[in-house]
């Protein structure tokens, strides 16, 4: 998996300080992305220590939020278990319409599933098709969508 760059933000995951790492390689091409760049394999490796060298910089940090990685959501659950035996929370965006069946979802904290579909919008719009779950302890998703909504004027 190849991160393209990254980020600190506030607003991705509800009450969390994120690092955001954006996944290149994207396979879902939606019409109207806004991050077209993701489209193509460019970045770094990521790697764990890749990772490490992040956090250590920016101790602040609540959860790592993983934009992307749908080609190999496999290594995207491994890294999600790495980040919370670190002690984060985790988080994955995902372009899937719905989330792989053979996916262990109980390692994330939080995951976005849903393509970009432009006159939907995105997760600020009511009317969007994505949706933001918490992941529960017994493995249940609660959905946290409306949240984003709070100050949306879409």
């Amino acid at each position: 998996m190849l991160v393209a760059d990254y980020d600190i933000v506030f607003q991705e995951v509800p009450n969390e300080t994120s690092l955001a790492l954006n996944i290149s390689d994207c396979p879902h091409h939606c019409p109207g992305c806004h991050s077209m760049y993701l489209w193509q394999p460019v970045g770094d490796v990521l790697t764990e220590e890749w990772l490490q060298q992040k956090l250590a910089r920016y101790p602040y940090l609540t959860c790592v939020s993983i934009q992307g990685g749908d080609r190999d959501y496999h290594e995207v659950e491994r890294l999600a278990r790495w980040i919370k035996q670190h002690g984060l929370k985790s988080c994955w965006y995902t372009g899937f319409a719905r989330l792989p069946e053979d996916l262990q979802y109980g390692c994330f904290d939080f995951i976005k599933v849903g393509p970009y579909i432009e006159h939907m919008g995105g997760l600020r719009s009511p009317s969007t098709n994505q949706r933001f779950y918490r992941v529960e302890q017994d493995g249940s998703l609660y959905d946290l969508t409306e949240l984003f909504w709070k100050n949306s004027y879409a």
